[in-house]
């Protein structure tokens, strides 16, 4: 489920690969609290899945300790950003986390719901307050955590923290 307020369009930056070049703007105002799109694709396990790619293990969204799942519409085209306007809700649903107007990309931070403890990323959102490397749930700053309660995907604030990631 896509919210009709948005559109996949070029950013001209983020990487090298087709999703990477990509971003998801608003083309109408998106209200606080509103549904933005959805993981809503294929689920896949770690251990007992054979179709994991470099393309599953970066586009995918982690809802337990070794399952993901996939989108089949716009979600894998968002971006992380240290500075989100969107979180997660009900495991897989992108919410704006504040209103967002028109031209806006979409963002989200990528350690909302990611534990694997090997995925991580050099972050190139450019925001003062940039963590640098984003990894997992566990590497994820104290005060952020509590700047993005009720954002953050519920299966993630029950485990116990595991070690964080050296920058």
């Amino acid at each position: 489920m896509d919210s009709k307020k948005i559109v996949v369009k070029n950013t001209g930056k983020y990487g090298k690969g087709k999703h990477d070049l990509k971003g998801v703007f608003a083309v109408k105002k998106i209200k606080k609290g509103e549904l933005v799109t959805e993981f809503d694709g294929d689920i896949y396990h770690w251990d007992e899945d054979e179709r994991w790619t470099d393309y599953l293990y970066n586009h995918t969204i982690q809802f337990e300790e070794k399952r993901w799942r996939d989108s089949k519409g716009v979600a894998v085209f968002l971006n992380h950003s240290c500075e989100p306007n969107c979180g997660i809700k009900n495991l897989f649903q992108v919410v704006a986390m504040r209103d967002i107007e028109i031209g806006e990309e979409i963002f989200w931070d990528y350690e909302m719901t990611e534990r694997h403890p090997y995925w991580r990323m050099k972050c190139k959102c450019g925001n003062k307050n940039c963590r640098k490397i984003i990894g997992n749930y566990d590497n994820m700053p104290e005060d952020v955590r509590k700047k993005y309660k009720g954002y953050i995907s519920k299966w993630l604030l029950d485990k116990k923290p595991k070690k964080k990631i050296k920058k």
